[in-house]
C-alpha cells in the first residue's frame, strides 16, 4: 500500500503513509532507515528541527537512488524561530541540514514561541514568549513564492486556534500534524480540519510508552481475525478515516508490515472508535502549566495569534 495519496487543499499529493524520524538519533541506525524504508516503498519522511537528525537523514536521502521528485519531505522549525524576520532562515537551515533545494511541506511545529537563544526541548517558564501565532504563519506564507517550499501546514493545533487564524489567513494550512491514535482520536478537531480544507497528519498512531494501543485486547482481537498485527489495524483505522500516517521504525520486517493494510468493516470501525481514552503521549502543560491551552482549549484559551 504504498501508491495511497492524500491531496492537500493546493493540489498537492502527499503520500498518506510516511516515515516518522522523532527519537530516531543513533547515530548510523536511521541512515539505514531511511535506505531501507524507501528500497521498500516508503516516499514520505517526516522530519524536524528539533528531532537532531537532519543531517544523517540528508545524507541517506542522498545515496536512495529515487529521484527528488517522487520523494515527499516533511520538516518543521522549532519554536525559537517564530518571530517572522527568522522564518525564512529556520528553512534555509533545515535545507542545509537535509541537503535539499526545496521541501514538500514546512510545518509550525508548534503553536507557541520561546526566545530566540533557548535551543533546547529542556526550557523553562520565562522562555516562553508572545509571538503572534499570524505574525509567524504570515512570513510561512511568503516562502511559497520563494519555491523553497511547495506547502506550508501547522503542528498540534487545536480547533479553537484554527477556528481564529483561518479567516486571516492568504494560505489555509494545507496539513495539521497532530497526535492521533486509537486512544486519542481527535474526533471533532479531524471532522473540523476536513471541513476547513486541512489535511490531517497523525504523529505517534501506534500509541507509544504508557499509551499501550498495541495490547489494547480488541486491537488485538481485530488483527487475529484479519491474520495481521495491531499495528497495521491502527494504521488501517486511521488510513480509513482519511488520515495520513507516520509510524515510526527501525525494523525492517515491521516497516514492511506497516505498508500494508488490513480492510476494517464498518463494525470494526464503529467499535475502535468507542476505545478513545483521550490519552497523550505528547503535552507540553505536563512541564509548563502555562502550555495548558496548547491542548485542553476548554481551560484556557491561546493567548497570542
Amino acid at each position: 500500500m504504498t501508491d495511497k495519496n492524500i491531496e492537500l487543499n493546493n493540489g498537492e499529493l502527499m503520500p498518506a503513509i510516511g516515515l516518522g524520524t522523532w527519537r530516531a538519533d543513533e547515530s548510523g541506525v536511521l541512515a539505514q532507515t531511511i535506505k531501507t524504508a524507501v528500497g521498500l516503498g516508503y516516499r514520505h519522511i517526516d522530519c524536524a528541527k528539533i528531532y537532531g537528525n537532519q543531517e544523517e537523514i540528508g545524507k541517506a536521502l542522498k545515496e536512495v537512488g529515487v529521484p527528488r521528485k517522487d520523494l515527499y519531505i516533511v520538516s518543521k522549525f522549532y519554536q525559537n524561530k517564530h518571530r517572522p524576520e527568522l522564518v525564512a532562515g529556520a528553512l534555509d537551515e533545515i535545507l542545509d541540514e537535509l541537503q535539499l533545494e526545496y521541501l514538500d511541506l514546512l510545518l509550525m511545529h508548534w503553536p507557541y514561541a520561546i526566545k530566540p537563544e533557548v535551543d533546547a526541548m529542556d526550557f523553562d517558564s520565562t522562555d516562553i514568549e508572545n509571538v503572534p501565532i499570524m505574525d509567524t504563519w504570515r512570513a510561512m506564507e511568503d516562502l511559497v513564492s520563494t519555491g523553497k517550499v511547495r506547502s506550508i501546514g501547522v503542528s498540534n493545533f487545536n480547533q479553537a486556534i484554527l477556528e481564529k487564524m483561518i479567516p486571516q489567513c492568504r494560505i489555509v494550512p494545507a496539513v495539521n500534524q497532530v497526535e492521533i491514535h486509537p486512544y486519542n482520536q481527535e474526533k471533532e478537531l479531524v471532522k473540523f480540519c476536513k471541513k476547513s480544507g486541512i489535511a490531517v497528519t497523525g504523529y505517534c498512531p501506534l500509541g507509544g510508552t504508557k499509551i499501550n494501543v498495541m495490547n489494547d485486547d480488541f486491537i488485538k482481537h481485530v488483527a487475529e481475525a484479519h491474520i495481521g498485527t495491531p499495528a497495521q489495524v491502527a494504521l488501517s483505522w486511521g488510513l480509513a478515516r482519511g488520515i495520513s500516517v507516520i509510524p515510526k521504525s527501525t525494523n525492517e520486517t515491521r516497516l514492511k508490515q506497516n505498508l500494508h493494510q488490513v480492510s476494517l468493516t464498518s463494525d470494526e470501525m464503529r467499535m475502535i472508535g468507542k476505545i478513545d481514552k483521550h490519552e497523550r503521549k505528547v503535552d507540553p502543560a505536563r512541564d509548563h502549566k502555562e502550555l495548558e491551552w496548547v491542548f485542553h482549549e476548554d481551560k484556557m484559551e491561546c493567548p497570542v495569534i
